[in-house]
């Protein structure tokens, strides 16, 4: 009985998900990217929204977190009273398309860096297992910050001495 269960619902999970995806409509898809063919005021306030939420993207930098507001006014400017990009001159489409590009870059990255990574480890000198968790780039730093250290220390004590 349980396995049917597990079964069914395994068998109904996609589904689920599908509809889910089918529903978010014109919103922003951080694993997209910033669509120019679908609404972009919907994605700048969904973008706006992620920047805010401090959860989505906790690791990007307040420098690329200006390039990325500073891009979405260039884009909500040059787009102002145009029904699509289609309607752009050529020069006017190419710096769409860079500012665009840009976002995606930043946001990519940003989001790349910010993802939660959780392992269960065993303490040295317990047995016990406890979680640790962090995101990308807070492990990074860990281990730029350890080798560091470890160069230093290797460095500091000095030449060998031979007899």
């Amino acid at each position: 009985m349980y396995k049917l269960v597990l079964l069914s619902f395994l068998a109904l999970a996609p589904l689920a998900a599908d509809a889910t995806v089918q529903s978010s409509g014109d919103a922003f898809n951080p694993e997209k990217g910033l669509d120019l063919s679908t609404s972009f005021e919907a994605q700048r306030s969904a973008i706006l929204a992620a920047l805010g939420d401090g959860k989505t993207y906790v690791e990007i930098t307040p420098e690329g977190a200006r390039q990325v507001r500073t891009s979405l006014d260039r884009i909500s400017g040059m787009l102002d009273g145009k029904a699509s990009v289609g309607e752009l001159n050529g020069a006017d489409k190419v710096e769409v398309f860079n500012e665009q590009e840009r976002i995606n870059t930043l946001l990519t990255k940003a989001r790349d860096d910010s993802r939660l990574v959780c392992r269960r480890e065993k303490k040295t000198g317990s047995n016990r297992p406890v979680n640790s968790c962090a995101t990308v780039a807070e492990r990074r730093r860990m281990r730029d910050d350890t080798y560091q250290a470890m160069k230093d220390m290797r460095y500091s004590e000095g030449p060998v001495q031979t007899r």
